[in-house]
């Protein structure tokens, strides 16, 4: 077979890589020619010298994996992003749902997340900065040290970690921010979490 264009296999290979994140599956062969401006036939007969190449990008008729997003890997959580969470005082927020992400299980864990934009400082002793995107799986139990998504007693909700229990039994919400809320922290009568914090996601 004639060797086919570096250029257009590249762009071939960073479609498909942009497909399966965007969709969570492999794209179809009308899909790439449509965006790539080439026939269907063009595009099978790329990913058959792709495939056997044997650089990264395996084709076998039904799917397309890559080295980057593959069989191992391609296992997806959908999670939405809903806006800001206060890592200060609590406050009300209404649910505002931005865009939706496709996080991988090789990374993420699976189960049912939503992301949220910290928004404060209290978090910054355990590496959760204004602007982070905080995935949080949603659950309604936590263990103690656990950073979570809480409701005070006035139903606002908050990003804190979760302390334990004070001596009338009530639930503790730690600021994590020593050397600007030196032990502060919120007491709330019943403990209601909305979900724990899993990982933080930081813009270089």
């Amino acid at each position: 077979m004639r060797s086919k264009s570096l250029e257009l296999k590249r762009k071939i290979y960073d479609f498909v890589n942009d497909w399966k994140r965007e969709y969570g599956r492999s794209p179809s062969l009308k899909n790439i020619a449509d965006d790539l401006g080439v026939s269907r036939t063009t595009i099978y007969r790329y990913l058959v010298e792709m495939n056997d190449e044997g650089q990264g990008l395996v084709y076998t008729g039904d799917t397309i994996e890559t080295r980057e997003l593959n069989s191992e890997n391609m296992f997806l959580s959908s999670a939405k992003i809903v806006g800001s969470i206060p890592c200060g005082e609590a406050t009300p927020e209404e649910e505002y749902v931005e865009e939706y992400l496709n996080l991988p299980a090789s990374l993420f864990g699976k189960g049912d997340f939503y992301i949220l934009r910290a928004r404060g400082d209290s978090m910054m002793d355990v590496g959760i900065d204004e602007g982070d995107m905080v995935v949080i799986r949603k659950q309604q139990s936590a263990d103690i040290g656990d950073i979570v998504v809480a409701l005070d007693d006035g139903g606002n909700s908050t990003l804190k970690r979760f302390g334990g229990f004070d001596k009338r039994g009530h639930s503790i919400l730690e600021y994590m921010n020593q050397d600007v809320y030196p032990d502060k922290m919120i007491i709330v009568k019943e403990l209601v979490v909305q979900g724990v914090a899993q990982h933080v996601i930081k813009r270089l």
